[in-house]
């Protein structure tokens, strides 16, 4: 952490506390049942122990024991003040459950009075040590979550977690305020629908994080030894049920953000068949009603232009009910369909699309006809940095990436750095490669070509918009030179044997049901071993064998 680290002005600064111990049946974390309060989302929420920095948290620095506010402020990757952190959780988690981290002695009646005073706000964490003759223990405090609560509407938290295991010889006990009920719960249980528990988003995160954990010790070494700590902020979008919160693991994420960067709350974060999403003032997209294993939410079709005339990428499988939906969703008059690839969930619209539209259909044919389009024909076959007119200031440039197809392309809206990638990049897997149309190394070289462009987003054939494309392109990549070398280890383990024998060794870690389809990805990577005189194929027996 360099120090660089500010916090939004809307936010308020706060920090909480994670107490562990070992239990009968494994490790335990204490939570409190918050106050029920009109207006509050966290009312009556179960949460950990914690609260607001408190400006005199400041003043209690030379009451502590521990590292110093320069090893704090470098460790939470802030200027100064670091230290007010660890101080404030702890005095939060005194005032909330009476458990006080603090070296020296002092008889339960001045404790109490002083966890009274502190509660009021009649006095600080320092005039309580001066008192007390009390030095906070900071000493064994585990940094290790930075959660910013989203942008919108509302209270905003920038809060810093640590854990430590709770203070021997002492029981917890609610305030009756802040605190109306105490547990002490493995995570398991605290996670389980059957306790029921009114769970923040944060607070379910860092219960599943403590999961894999069965004592104290352990957790603890594990979260010291975990590295930097990086921030996470949700953001508010719209779900199933309605309002919801959005993780940055999550698909909808970066699309999200990029929407809805001032929190209204306003943007899905779902795909749902037929509804149009206005991604930029250039873009709309339509999902099609076809999810599946290999399609997921469902084929994306993109409408591309300038308000007044547009271009569709992808129309889809046949589907009078997406047709519709294209045509209801189109920012103009629709003077061309562009096909990405013909693969049957992408291309079949086409020729409804064309006769509603009058529009001519632009794509490629592949060069082997087994699992593709039949149906398709294109009166233009666009050719690689071919650049495409579909608006004012809209242009498209014409990427061949064949690999998972022959004939696939890619199209870089030129303008806003955004690649229409058709099946080429999915998002939340990988795409199979089924030769003999689908080549491995092919593909391969497809991705290393497209690092040399200028990208700031991805909008694949299934899901969601997606951030950071040179990482995303580099860690597809890896994962295939991963596998690959995985299936060599599995040639030189279990060969000679035919293909079906060797997916279960090169792919164990997908799921069985899956194996098929992995098989045709398998071929590919070994008919790209065979070339590179890695591996060999003895065409009487079927099997396969490394070099």
């Amino acid at each position: 952490m360099n120090g660089s680290y500010r916090h939004p002005a809307d936010a308020r600064l706060a920090a909480s506390l994670l107490l562990l111990r070992d239990g009968s049946e494994g490790l335990e974390l204490l939570m409190l049942r918050r106050a029920e309060r009109h207006n509050d989302r966290r009312s009556g929420a179960a949460v950990f122990p914690g609260g607001v920095l408190d400006a005199r948290d400041r003043a209690a620095h030379a009451f502590t024991l521990g590292p110093g506010d320069v090893e704090a402020s470098r460790l939470l990757g802030v200027a100064e003040g670091g230290l007010d952190f660890g101080i404030a959780a702890v005095r939060e988690t005194f005032e909330e459950v009476g458990l006080l981290l603090a070296a020296g002695s002092a008889s339960p009646d001045l404790l109490h009075d002083w966890r009274t005073r502190l509660q009021r706000g009649d006095a600080g964490a320092a005039e309580f040590c001066a008192a007390t003759g009390l030095k906070l223990d900071l000493r064994e405090l585990v940094y290790f979550a930075h959660w910013l609560t989203p942008p919108g509407p509302g209270k905003r938290f920038d809060t810093r977690f640590f854990a430590v295991a709770a203070p021997a010889g002492q029981v917890a006990e609610a305030d009756g305020t802040e605190s109306l009920e105490l547990m002490w719960l493995t995570p398991a249980a605290a996670l389980a629908p059957a306790l029921g528990l009114k769970l923040l988003p944060v607070t379910r995160v860092l219960l599943q994080r403590m999961t894999g954990f069965t004592r104290v010790g352990e957790a603890l070494a594990a979260l010291r030894s975990a590295g930097p700590v990086s921030q996470v902020m949700p953001r508010r979008a719209i779900g199933p049920q309605g309002e919801t919160v959005v993780l940055p693991h999550e698909y909808a994420y970066a699309e999200v953000a990029r929407l809805d960067p001032e929190g209204r709350g306003d943007v899905h974060a779902m795909l749902v068949a037929g509804r149009a999403a206005r991604l930029s003032p250039r873009v709309v997209r339509v999902t099609a009603p076809n999810p599946g294993p290999m399609t997921g939410p469902g084929t994306n079709s993109y409408l591309v232009g300038d308000g007044t005339r547009c271009t569709v990428i992808d129309p889809g499988p046949v589907s009078e009910e997406h047709l519709a939906a294209l045509l209801a969703a189109a920012p103009g008059r629709i003077e061309r369909i562009l096909v990405t690839h013909t693969h049957r969930d992408h291309s079949p619209g086409a020729r409804a699309l064309a006769q509603a539209t009058g529009a001519p259909v632009w794509g490629r044919v592949a060069a082997h006809p087994a699992w593709q389009d039949e149906s398709f024909s294109a009166v233009h076959a666009p050719q690689h940095g071919e650049r495409i007119d579909v608006g004012a200031d809209a242009t498209l440039r014409v990427l061949h990436t064949p690999g998972h197809a022959s004939n696939h392309l890619c199209f870089l809206l030129e303008e806003e750095q955004l690649l229409f990638t058709g099946d080429h990049v999915m998002q939340g897997s990988t795409v199979v490669i089924n030769p003999p149309d689908g080549d491995m190394a092919v593909y391969l070289r497809s991705l290393n070509a497209l690092l040399d462009e200028d990208l700031q987003w991805l909008a694949p054939g299934h899901g969601f918009l997606v951030a950071e494309p040179q990482a995303v392109l580099r860690s597809l990549i890896a994962h295939r030179l991963k596998r690959e070398a995985r299936v060599l280890a599995a040639l030189r383990a279990a060969g000679p044997a035919p293909l079906e024998a060797l997916v279960p060794h090169a792919y164990a870690d997908v799921a069985a049901t899956l194996h098929g389809v992995a098989q045709r990805s398998l071929l590919a990577h070994l008919l790209k071993l065979q070339a590179e005189g890695a591996a060999a194929h003895d065409v009487a027996s079927d099997a396969w064998s490394a070099r």
